[in-house]
């Protein structure tokens, strides 16, 4: 007797991640996205001025090599705002994917086990949504001090619970599909079947949702360091630079303007990004780029 052969049916994945980049939008987003990570990045070795350098009176818009102006001490706008995208990008850049990581796991975990650890998980989670993140935040690290490391883990986990929420939606669904149960009949690990099985199925909104996370990581870092929460107050910030120059817009909007622009396209591309990812998967942009293919 011939002994009958299990067949594991396989997922079928139809996201492919080149689809998210036949979009125009996305592509927009990426350039966007890279201008400000690399002013952020490469910017402090163009900078014609020490962030802390006094080059002229306050608020001048004649001093020189002041390209932009100065600010209410006389420092150099450009030379700051070339020197200040550091702690906004680097910090919300790893308080997303921390928040990812520990929603994630949290999230399929929490789908796949079902029962009690479901309920404590989601309810832990319920507790950190009901405080706003900018109030979870600066109650935080009013009491621990505002230290960058503090902050990623602060932005992060308050990124969490939104995370798992998802991810334990699309866990439950996936958890009951014919390739799950045929991994569980063949007995394969449980740690297999969340992260080789689960989670590649989850590929597209995890990152359409990561692309989310970092734009409102992008602005809660900004509102840390314009609340006076940054981890170096002498230090240039293009959230600080906003609340230290606030009361001059009319007569030196520059100092003001150019960090609230730089965190604005800086988010704009991220969310655009995001967005490119999301329609990919929806398949919204499947007639254009079917379009252009043929």
């Amino acid at each position: 007797m011939t002994a009958a052969v299990l067949e594991v049916p396989v997922p079928v994945r139809r996201f492919r991640l080149r689809g998210a980049f036949a979009s125009g939008r996305t592509w927009v987003g990426i350039l966007l996205t890279v201008l400000v990570m690399g002013v952020a990045f490469l910017g402090p070795l163009f900078a014609p001025h020490g962030e802390n350098d006094i080059v002229g009176a306050p608020y001048s818009d004649s001093a020189p090599g002041a390209l932009l102006g100065t600010d209410y001490l006389g420092q150099d706008v450009w030379s700051r705002l070339l020197a200040g995208g550091n702690w906004v990008v680097v910090t919300a850049v790893l308080a997303t994917l921390l928040g990812m990581v520990l929603g994630v796991a949290a999230g399929l975990i929490a789908g796949y086990a079902r029962g009690w650890v479901d309920e404590v998980v989601m309810r832990v989670c319920d507790v950190v949504l009901a405080f706003p993140q900018i109030v979870l935040v600066l109650v935080l690290l009013s009491v621990a001090g505002p230290k960058r490391w503090l902050v990623v883990v602060v932005v992060g986990v308050s990124h969490a619970p939104r995370v798992a929420r998802l991810t334990r939606g699309m866990t439950t669904g996936l958890a009951t599909r014919e390739f799950v149960q045929s991994a569980e009949a063949l007995g394969e690990k449980r740690t297999r079947i969340l992260f080789a099985e689960l989670l590649p199925n989850m590929t597209a909104p995890l990152l359409a949702e990561l692309g989310l996370r970092l734009t409102y990581s992008v602005g809660l870092v900004a509102s840390i360091g314009f609340l006076g929460f940054a981890s170096d107050p002498s230090a240039a910030d293009w959230g600080l630079m906003i609340n230290e120059n606030r009361l001059a817009l009319a007569v030196q909007p520059w100092a003001i303007l150019a960090p609230v622009l730089a965190i604005a396209v800086l988010a704009l591309g991220t969310n655009l990004i995001a967005d490119g990812i999301a329609r990919a998967a929806a398949g919204a942009d499947a007639g254009t780029t079917k379009g252009a293919n043929s």
